[in-house]
């Protein structure tokens, strides 16, 4: 049922390209010029040096397979990335970010405030690689998105922009941007709403579910009141124990697109593909540590014509669902993403040692799932 559009003939430039190439016009500085690492880069790469002497691991991330199929061929798959505990530099050691702040000055003595980063253009595509890299540089609660790429991605629902809407099959265009609304709604309430985020139910999401799905819902609705392996919510919505960690601000950054085209049962089939950057803290009075969970989904939906089919009106129907999630533990299926903090180092690890390949979670040009047969992997960067 997906719609991925291929990269334009001859196209020579990715959106980050271009953003890197405003962003070098506005410094007057050619993209090509040489640049001196800062004595921090440099201090870090020979730690990371020095660790592989020694025969360390970089950060580990954990990965574990799981489908199952649901009524009307719904189905979701998940991927689970966690960071090794007791890494105290592992934030310095696997960040790297896309723009210094434009800002200067900090009230708060901790570093610079977030500034305003020229934003990307909205993603019609998929990307051609994986967004570039520049000076690490760890978060702050006053910067949480400081050395990622996300701090370029928009903020929260701004980024689910929606294709204009026009005619498929024996649908008119209201009704297709009545589907492309829902898909909005269902992505918005299980990944943005801060409910759901704390843990608490998801009513929107289930109310633009067709409520003839029952083997769907009754699989969502014992995931939220029974989690456990075979049923797991994350694999549809993001949660956080609010016992454990608390957000650091008001902002998740979003990035990614949505396609339509006519489906096979006198339908419009929508695809989705969106990655969620969360910026946390843990609980604890006082913790000022911040540590991002990062998110990639991908939604396959359809709405189909009422009068050739039995469906019930202003909802959608769910085909398939994925989920690969980076910084949280594996083989936990208490219903919540578990991220790791280097200040929590003293915690024992939980589950199996990472052996699979490197994955670096804000890269967006391979295919959802693409390692997921690999194994525990390890991470680039949060």
């Amino acid at each position: 049922m997906s719609d991925r559009p291929s990269d334009e003939p001859g196209r020579s430039i990715s959106d980050e390209e271009w953003a890197k190439f405003v962003q070098d016009s506005e410094r007057e500085i050619p993209a090509s010029a040489p640049k001196e690492p800062s004595a921090r880069a440099r201090m870090v790469t020979a730690r990371l040096r020095e660790q592989e002497a020694r025969g360390e691991s970089p950060e580990g991330w954990r990965t574990g397979p799981a489908g199952q199929d649901v009524a009307d061929r719904a189905a979701r798959k998940r991927r689970r990335l966690w960071v090794f505990l007791g890494l105290p530099v592992a934030v310095v050691l696997a960040v790297v970010a896309m723009r210094p702040s434009l800002i200067p000055g900090d009230p708060f003595g901790a570093g610079e405030p977030e500034a305003a980063a020229s934003p990307l253009p909205a993603e019609t595509a998929a990307p051609t690689g994986a967004p570039d890299a520049v000076d690490p540089e760890a978060p702050t609660i006053e910067q949480p998105f400081r050395g990622s790429p996300a701090l370029q991605w928009a903020d929260g629902a701004a980024g689910i922009v929606l294709p204009a809407a026009k005619p498929v099959g024996s649908l008119s265009k209201a009704q297709v941007a009545q589907a492309l609304e829902l898909t909005q709604k269902l992505l918005v309430d299980a990944n943005l709403d801060p409910v759901t985020l704390r843990g608490g139910r998801p009513e929107t999401a289930f109310a633009v579910i067709d409520p003839r799905q029952t083997e769907l819902v009754g699989l969502l609705n014992t995931s939220l009141s029974k989690p456990d392996e075979k049923h797991d919510p994350l694999a549809m919505f993001s949660r956080f124990d609010p016992a454990e960690v608390r957000p650091a601000g008001d902002v998740v950054k979003t990035r990614g697109r949505i396609t339509f085209k006519a489906g096979e049962q006198a339908s419009v089939a929508v695809h989705a593909d969106y990655t969620f950057v969360y910026p946390l803290v843990q609980a604890a009075q006082g913790s000022t540590e911040v540590s991002r969970t990062i998110v990639r989904r991908v939604l396959d939906i359809e709405l189909s014509d009422p009068t050739k089919y039995l469906v019930t009106p202003g909802t959608i129907t769910v085909r398939n669902y994925e989920e690969e999630a980076g910084n949280t533990a594996c083989d936990v299926y208490d219903g919540y993403f578990h991220p790791e903090f280097s200040t929590a180092a003293e915690a024992e690890p939980t589950g199996a040692a990472p052996t699979g390949p490197t994955t670096d979670p804000y890269d967006r040009s391979h295919e959802l799932g693409a390692n997921r047969d690999q194994g525990c992997g390890v991470v680039s960067r949060t």
